[in-house]
């Protein structure tokens, strides 16, 4: 089948309700490809090359390829492995008409996954493909203008049957039928809604052999083998927006593309099952170079190029010249250290779920030292720059300070292509995309979330610092700037913080807003500060990020999780800074205490309901962040992915250490295991006392308690285990002198060795063979 390569829009009218609107409500942005093929040689190598552009193109969210097979067939049926799957039952041969139509097993398999699979009660979006299709760039349902209600297909001229007879037959609404296909991307409510109908009608219009022409179907066949088509595109609503440009000599090259694609989904599969590599070739050399990359780069769907159809007439509206969206590039600034390092695994794992376009890098301060052991250097896309933690001038011990020097040292030292930049901090969970063109940044207004706290930009603070006070935005957490901007503003934001350090006379805080009163918001304040000497006047957008444990505005899609404050759901809470000495990364199967159940809520406050779902989404997040990434470093039984050792049990949940948590104010500069970050909590103000346990209600008998990492227990057990030592050796050194003093004197034939008297407590010494 031949499919245009343009993109329309089309309306679902039925929407769901319950817990799973209201998670949509709070923003959830969870991506899942779904793919039906048979038990068939054709579909392997199909699926082969479908999963290869999956990886390749990054296409957020898991697969699932829903396969279907007959009895006989799956007994030898080989390729089970090929790929994630959900074995869906067979109805190629239909169980009441006995009609024959396999092309069926695609709606009946999405309706058996929507009823069965687990995955579905986890996903917003599902993106729907058939086996024969190749992914070029990340299909995400938002970035092409869906949303509940709206979805995306691909465009399929050749049903001629939503213009004739045929639509008046099968649907009651025929002004509406839209001939679309192929790729699909709807809300998860939708499909719900959509899947049976979809089912009903095309097993409808099989049964309708009158109708089975060319003329009335477009199936040059007349076999109504496109039957599964116009069940779809009578179970839809209307088409809205679509693009079409194509150059004859760009769909050439496309098309060489799509057979290469295949052949080296083949060699990489081939490969790893240890077949030889091809002879080079100047065809393969071709194919590999810049010049045919370019020739076939991906062109992005732009809101500017699509052309609008009306439901009625069809009119079409002339879209002003192509635009592409621009490049985005997302960092965030970390540590050498474990507590960092779990973090991190959060937040790339989230980075690579919501969707978000571009790359992202980990700007990782370390001194030499530090870095020489640090086992954490895999985890992310990094990009390492030397510890500033104790300033190189002043000797100011301040580790914040690797936020803007980071920044500084990216942006001379790295190839950056991009042209928005997104900032964020390590103690944060994506839960969408965030893009300059949704949030409107622009080159001179960036976007960014407000810091009320930071009142030093109304008072003294600012006249002192900057010679725009006026332009001052108290501001933070996530930035979208454009990358000329952020050019300007990073060393800037750099000697700032540096100047907020050393005016030490106005830390108070009635001044800062800081409650310990020691400029650990210096950091936050250089930036603010900077920003207005560049007179750069941001967006603020309150929707951008929620802190688990606030209740959210109703309606509000927040795309990011901050949880640098301690939150609570009933007797469970979670508070980053318990975790700073636990290694959650390098220990197989390591996790966090599991939240609530959200069946056991109290939903008569609908607010405090909200608050505590989202609660629960960020820890479940969290945890499945760190299943994901032992599941990838291939752990079994191991508790250790640096030095295994088989003979202790895994830990499948871990307790939060009973700590302290220091003063900021008293800091002092921290050995290995310690990070010297501050929490977000200290930097509000808003912690409550650091002793209290962790609670993790049910499955008791899974867990295994960490203990506290507690120096005087620790030299207490070294010290028990010399003296042990010692008393071993002493009574074995006791034990052979008893042996040898009662043998002293006794005479041997031939040349006898001889006892020292001063010796005998050491041992033989003066051996001498005949």
């Amino acid at each position: 089948m031949k499919m245009e390569r343009i993109l329309v829009l089309f309306v679902v009218g039925m929407m769901m309700n319950g817990w799973r609107a209201q998670a949509q409500n709070s923003g959830a942005r969870r991506i899942h490809t779904l793919v039906s093929v048979e038990c068939q040689y054709s579909y392997d190598w199909q699926t082969v090359g479908l999963l290869h552009r999956y990886r390749k193109a990054h296409q957020p969210g898991p697969i699932t390829r829903l396969l279907s097979c007959a009895e006989e067939e799956r007994k030898s049926y080989m390729g089970m492995h090929l790929a994630p799957r959900l074995e869906v039952p067979s109805i190629s041969r239909h169980p009441k008409t006995g009609d024959w139509y396999s092309t069926i097993n695609k709606q009946a398999g999405i309706v058996h996954w929507l009823k069965h699979s687990k995955d579905a009660e986890n996903v917003d979006w599902l993106v729907i493909l058939d086996a024969t299709t190749i992914i070029r760039i990340p299909i995400v349902p938002r970035e092409l203008g869906a949303e509940k209600g709206k979805s995306v297909a691909g465009y399929y001229r050749y049903l001629v049957g939503c213009d004739n007879i045929l639509d008046k037959f099968h649907t009651k609404h025929p002004e509406l039928c839209d001939k679309v296909g192929g790729l699909l991307a709807m809300h998860i409510d939708d499909l719900r809604a959509l899947a049976p109908l979809w089912l009903a009608k095309t097993e409808e219009v099989r049964e309708d052999r009158a109708h089975w022409d060319t003329n009335y179907t477009g199936d040059i066949y007349g076999t109504a083998w496109i039957c599964e088509m116009y069940g779809y595109s009578f179970g839809a609503s209307k088409v809205k927006k679509m693009e079409a440009d194509l150059n004859k000599r760009r769909a050439l090259f496309l098309s060489i593309e799509c057979i290469n694609t295949l052949n080296e989904g083949l060699l990489i599969r081939h490969a790893a099952h240890g077949f030889p590599k091809p002879k080079w070739s100047k065809y393969m050399s071709f194919l590999r170079s810049k010049t045919f990359a370019e020739l076939t780069r991906p062109k992005l769907l732009a809101p500017r190029n699509r052309r609008i159809m009306e439901v009625k007439g069809r009119s079409e509206v002339d879209g002003e010249p192509a635009k592409s969206y621009p490049k985005i590039h997302t960092i965030f600034s970390t540590e050498c250290s474990t507590y960092y390092d779990w973090q991190t695994v959060g937040l790339v794992h989230s980075f690579h779920l919501s969707g978000q376009p571009g790359n992202i890098t980990r700007l990782l301060s370390c001194t030499e030292e530090d870095l020489k052991q640090y086992k954490g250097l895999n985890i992310a896309p990094t990009h390492y720059f030397p510890s500033m933690s104790r300033h190189p001038v002043t000797g100011d011990w301040y580790p914040a300070i690797h936020k803007p020097a980071g920044v500084v040292h990216w942006l001379d030292h790295a190839k950056i292509d991009a042209e928005y930049i997104v900032i964020l901090e390590s103690d944060m969970i994506m839960r969408g995309p965030i893009t300059p063109w949704e949030f409107n940044a622009a080159p001179g207004r960036p976007v960014a979330t407000p810091y009320e706290y930071l009142i030093g930009c109304d008072n003294e603070l600012a006249k002192i610092h900057t010679n725009n006070p006026d332009a001052c935005n108290k501001v933070g957490g996530v930035i979208i700037m454009h990358i000329s901007d952020l050019r300007r503003l990073a060393s800037l934001w750099l000697r700032k913080t540096e100047e907020l350090r050393a005016d030490t006379a106005h830390w108070s805080r009635n001044i800062t807003g800081d409650v310990y009163e020691s400029g650990w918001i210096s950091e936050m304040y250089g930036y603010s500060f900077g920003a207005a000497e560049l007179n750069l006047r941001h967006v603020i957008r309150n929707e951008l990020l929620i802190y688990p444990g606030y209740v959210p505005v109703p309606g509000v899609e927040y795309r990011i999780f901050h949880y640098g404050l301690e939150f609570r759901v009933a007797d469970w809470s979670f508070d980053k800074a318990r975790w700073r000495h636990v290694d959650l990364v390098n220990k197989c199967w390591a996790k966090f205490p599991d939240p609530p159940d959200p069946s056991i809520l109290d939903q008569s406050d609908e607010g405090a309901f909200q608050r505590d779902l989202l609660s629960i989404e960020c820890a479940i997040k969290l945890n499945e962040a760190l299943h994901v990434y032992h599941e990838s470093k291939n752990c079994s039984n191991l508790t250790s992915l640096s030095s295994p050792n088989p003979k202790t049990p895994v830990s499948t949940s871990l307790h939060a250490p009973n700590r302290g948590t220091p003063d900021p104010s008293s800091l002092q500069p921290p050995n290995r295991e310690t990070s010297s970050e501050i929490t977000t909590s200290r930097k509000l103000g808003k912690f409550d006392d650091a002793s209290r346990h962790y609670s993790n209600p049910g499955n008791e008998s899974q867990e295994l308690l960490l203990p506290s990492v507690n120096n005087q227990i620790l030299t207490s057990m070294k010290i028990w285990i010399i003296m042990l030592w010692a008393v071993a050796v002493f009574g074995f050194v006791a034990l052979m002198s008893v042996t040898l003093s009662s043998r002293k004197g006794q005479k041997r034939r031939g040349k006898s060795f001889k006892i020292k008297g001063k010796n005998h407590a050491i041992g033989f010494v003066g051996h001498e063979w005949s």
